[in-house]
């Protein structure tokens, strides 16, 4: 799983990238605007899930709306067009919570056409690589595209995530830093470096990144930033703290397995034995053959009914 919060919005692509896989229905809908902020009509908006089972295909209307109801939760990618412009987000549906999306396509300011579009490449290039899981070559392509426009702080932001992804941290704490010099509220580059701090066991820092996030909306119903918060809390001892994000992260997503071990684990230090006892038995529903399971198998043996 990866932990780590993928976002962006810049007019050329915006992405964000958690993962879950609850079945229930929900809707995507939101509006797409030009840079001057009046809506755009008949701008065209794709939503396709990530496994590859639907596909959208809407036209938004002389307000710039759109919206698609009766989906299954997942993943899955949005991708508004217009013109030369494109923008695109991947992002997490979940059952009761409407996902929301405004887009703005707004034209790259400075470039000739050609720029422009070379931009757009390097961008949708970028965003496929990281998506599949080619850091090193969304790296370059993202290093490429901020020749062209250096002031893009989402760029940096997914350098970020690239070079965390392959644990060159680092280099994902300073490209981190750059987006926050940018765009000062820029919460989700908080969090990545709550997840960075976190894995080189700086905990001061990963919790203060991480408080810094959760003010400025950083990850909001995201199941991989409220496990990733909990991790923090875990390794600075506040396990009430850390079972309350544990609990929000099975809340977003009841599939994530290491949330329900690291809650199981989190009750066990706060003296909760029956709560330890039905968390070890949602990480063994969740993840039957996971890791921990023969571990958790062991506590519910010797764990009271």
């Amino acid at each position: 799983m990866r932990t780590h919060l993928i976002r962006a919005a810049m007019a050329l692509a915006v992405i964000l990238a958690v993962s879950s896989t609850a079945a229930a229905q929900s809707l995507v809908r939101g509006i797409v605007t030009d840079g001057e902020g009046q809506p755009i009509e008949g701008a065209t908006v794709t939503i396709v899930a990530s496994q590859g089972l639907s596909r959208s295909d809407l036209t938004t209307n002389a307000r710039g709306e759109f919206m698609q109801i009766g989906l299954q939760s997942g993943e899955y990618t949005i991708t508004a067009t217009w013109e030369d412009r494109t923008q695109q987000y991947i992002d997490n549906l979940s059952q009761g919570q409407p996902l929301e999306i405004d887009f703005v396509l707004a034209p790259v300011v400075g470039l000739t056409a050609e720029a422009s579009a070379n931009a757009t490449s390097l961008a949708d290039g970028g965003i496929a690589a990281l998506a599949a899981g080619r850091n090193a070559e969304a790296i370059e392509m993202f290093n490429e595209l901020i020749l062209t426009v250096p002031d893009c702080s989402d760029c940096y932001f997914n350098l970020g995530v690239a070079h965390a992804n392959l644990q060159q941290y680092d280099e994902a704490v300073q490209a981190f830093q750059s987006t926050i010099e940018m765009a000062p509220d820029n919460g989700s580059a908080y969090a990545g470096l709550a997840g960075v701090y976190n894995a080189q066991q700086e905990y001061d820092l990963a919790a203060e990144a991480g408080a810094k996030a959760t003010e400025l909306g950083g990850g909001v119903n995201d199941p991989s930033a409220f496990y990733n918060q909990g991790v923090i809390l875990w390794n600075a001892g506040d396990f009430a703290g850390a079972k309350t994000q544990f609990e929000s992260a099975i809340s977003a997503d009841p599939t994530l397995g290491m949330a329900h071990y690291q809650l199981g684990m989190a009750n066990l230090n706060l003296g909760m034995v029956p709560e330890a006892r039905q968390a070890f038995e949602g990480y063994l529903q969740a993840e039957p053959d996971g890791d921990k399971a023969a571990e958790v198998t062991g506590f519910l043996e010797q764990l009271p009914q």
